[in-house]
C-alpha cells in the first residue's frame, strides 16, 4: 500500500513539475516579443521601352499599365528574423536574387539564407531572365536587385510589435489543369524540343474530340497569413494561389496578382486614391497595410476548365474578386498568436540537365543560319536557338530549396514552376498542421514535371533553359522539401523542450 502511494505521489510530483516547466517555457516564449514590418517598394521600370518575356517570342513595352512592386515582409520572433518577398516579375534568376539578398543582408543583418524571394509569374513584366525567344533587359537587370534590397531594408525599419495567425481558404472556380493527353498523333511536336511521340497538349480547347483527359490535379487552396499590430490593426497579409496567371492585359502589368492585393487591402484596411504618374491615380491602403499574393503551384494550371463544353468568360477583376473573397473568408477564421516561433532552413541540391546531343546541336546550328541577325519568330526557331544556348551551359544546376516554420504553419519554397500534384503531395506529407508552397522562389529553374508525365512530352517538357532538369528532378526536390519540413518541425520541438526545462 505504501509502495502504491509512493508511486502515486511520485507521479503527481512529476506531473506538477512538468506542468510548471511548461508554464515557465510559455512565460519565456511570452517574454519574447514578436515583431513584423512590411513595405511594398515600386519596381516599375524607369526607362521605356523595356523587353518583356513570358511569351514564346520577345516583346517590348512602351507604357506602364499598372505599377509593379516587390512586396516585402520581415518577421522577428525575438531570436530569428526572416524576410519574405513577392516580386511582380515573370521569373528572376538565382544570381540576381542572390545579389539582392546580399545587398539586403549588408543593410539589415538578416542572413541571406533567411530570405525567401519569389516571382509572381506575371507574363507582362520586364525581362530579367533569358526565356525562350526573349533576352533580359540590361537596364532593368541592373535596377531590380538594389530595389528589392531597399524594400527589405525598409520593411525591417518598419518592424513593430505584432501578432500573427493563419488559415486556409479555397477557390475551386479559377484553377483547372491545362495539360491534356491527346489521341495518338494529335499533340504538337517540336523537332528541337528533345522529345519524341508527344502525347500531351497544352490548352486543347473546349469540345476537342481529340482530347482524352487532363494529366493532373489542380490545387484550389488559398492560404492566408495575417499579421496585426498588438492592438488588432491590420498590418500585412500574405496569400497564395495556384493560378498560372490571368492575362488579357497589356504590359507593363502585374496581372491579377496585384489586383488581389488591392482588393484585400481595400476590404481589410480601406483605401485612399493618390496620384500615380503617368496614368492618373491608384488605390493605396488607408493605413500602413500591405498585401502580398504569391504563386503556389501552377506549372500545369490555368483558369480555363476544358472539361466544360463552353468557354467561360473572365477578366482580371473578376478572378481577383473570387480569389480575394476566398482569402478573406479564411481571414475571418484566423486565430492570432501574440508570439510564434520562427524556424527557417535552406539546402542546396545539384541536379542533372537534359543536354542536347551532338546531332541535335549540329542540326540547330544549321537551322539558326536561316534567321541569322534577328530574333526567333516561331516555335521552331525559338527551340533551335535554345538548343545552342543549352549546349553552352553546364550539365548540372544547383537549386536553392527552403522551408519555413511559423508556429505550426509550414511554407515550402521551390525555384521551379511546380505542378499541382507536387504541391498537394508536399502538403499531405508535411508534419505541420498547415503547409503551403511558393514556387519560382530563390531562382527560376524551369518546369518541374513528375517523371510519369515527363515521358508524355508536350510544351513543358520541351528542352529549354526553362524546362531542362533531369527526369528524376521532381521526386528528388520533393524529398529534400519533405526533409526540410521535418527538420524545421523537429528543431522547434527541441527548442520548446529546452524552453520548458
Amino acid at each position: 500500500m505504501f509502495k502504491t502511494l509512493s508511486f502515486h505521489l511520485a507521479g503527481v510530483i512529476i506531473i506538477v513539475a512538468l506542468s510548471s516547466a511548461a508554464l515557465r517555457g510559455e512565460e519565456r516564449s511570452a517574454s519574447k516579443q514578436f515583431r513584423a514590418g512590411a513595405f511594398a517598394i515600386d519596381i516599375s521600370p524607369l526607362e521605356l521601352p523595356v523587353i518583356v518575356n513570358g511569351n514564346m517570342t520577345e516583346n517590348k513595352a512602351d507604357k506602364i499599365t499598372d505599377r509593379l512592386h516587390a512586396r516585402c515582409l520581415v518577421l522577428d520572433d525575438g531570436t530569428n528574423q526572416i524576410a519574405i518577398v513577392v516580386v511582380d516579375s515573370c521569373m528572376v534568376p538565382r544570381h540576381l536574387l542572390d545579389e539582392a539578398k546580399e545587398l539586403a543582408s549588408q543593410a539589415t543583418g538578416i542572413p541571406a539564407s533567411r530570405m525567401l524571394i519569389s516571382a509572381t509569374h506575371t507574363h507582362t513584366a520586364p525581362s530579367v531572365h533569358g526565356c525562350l525567344g526573349s533576352d533580359p533587359d540590361p537596364n532593368y537587370v541592373k535596377f531590380l536587385p538594389p530595389q528589392i534590397a531597399k524594400g527589405i531594408a525598409q520593411a525591417q525599419k518598419n518592424l513593430v510589435p505584432a501578432r500573427i495567425g493563419w488559415a486556409m481558404g479555397r477557390d475551386e472556380k479559377n484553377v483547372a489543369c491545362r495539360h491534356w493527353i491527346m489521341k495518338p498523333g494529335v499533340a504538337p511536336t517540336n523537332r528541337f524540343g528533345g522529345t519524341k511521340n508527344d502525347k500531351v497538349m497544352m490548352h486543347p480547347g473546349h469540345n476537342n474530340p481529340n482530347a482524352i483527359r487532363a494529366t493532373g490535379e489542380p490545387d484550389p487552396d488559398v492560404p492566408v497569413v495575417s499579421i496585426q499590430t498588438k492592438d488588432g490593426k491590420p498590418l500585412a497579409i500574405l496569400s497564395a494561389y495556384s493560378l498560372h496567371y490571368v492575362g488579357g492585359v497589356q504590359p507593363v502589368s502585374a496581372d491579377y496578382f496585384a489586383v488581389v492585393c488591392d482588393k484585400i487591402a481595400e476590404k481589410v484596411a480601406g483605401t485612399l486614391r493618390v496620384p500615380s504618374p503617368p496614368n492618373g491615380t491608384r488605390s493605396v491602403p488607408a493605413t500602413n497595410f500591405m498585401a502580398a499574393h504569391a504563386n503556389a503551384t501552377s506549372g500545369d494550371t490555368w483558369l480555363m476548365d476544358y472539361t466544360q463544353k463552353e468557354r467561360r468568360k473572365f477578366d482580371i477583376e473578376g478572378v481577383a474578386e473570387d480569389v480575394s473573397n476566398a482569402a478573406l473568408e479564411a481571414h475571418k477564421a484566423i486565430k492570432y498568436y501574440d508570439w510564434a516561433p520562427i524556424v527557417m532552413e535552406e539546402r542546396l541540391l545539384t541536379l542533372g540537365v537534359r543536354m542536347p546531343s551532338a546531332e541535335e546541336i549540329a542540326a540547330a546550328r544549321e537551322f539558326v543560319k536561316t534567321f541569322e541577325g534577328r530574333k526567333p519568330k516561331n516555335v521552331e526557331e525559338v527551340y533551335a536557338r535554345e538548343t545552342i544556348v543549352m549546349s553552352e551551359m553546364p550539365p548540372t544546376r544547383e537549386l536553392k530549396l527552403q522551408a519555413i516554420r511559423i508556429g505550426d504553419l509550414g511554407i515550402a519554397a521551390i525555384p521551379n514552376e511546380v505542378y499541382g500534384s507536387t504541391g498537394l503531395a508536399i502538403k499531405r506529407d508535411s508534419p505541420l498542421k498547415m503547409t503551403f508552397t511558393i514556387e519560382l522562389a530563390n531562382g527560376c529553374e524551369g518546369y518541374l514535371l513528375p517523371p510519369d508525365l515527363l515521358k508524355f512530352g508536350g510544351y513543358t517538357a520541351w528542352r529549354a533553359r526553362t524546362a531542362c532538369l533531369e527526369p528524376e528532378a521532381e521526386p528528388k526536390i520533393r524529398k529534400v522539401i519533405d526533409e526540410l519540413l521535418d527538420d524545421v518541425a523537429k528543431k522547434r520541438s527541441k527548442e520548446a523542450a529546452v524552453a520548458a526545462k
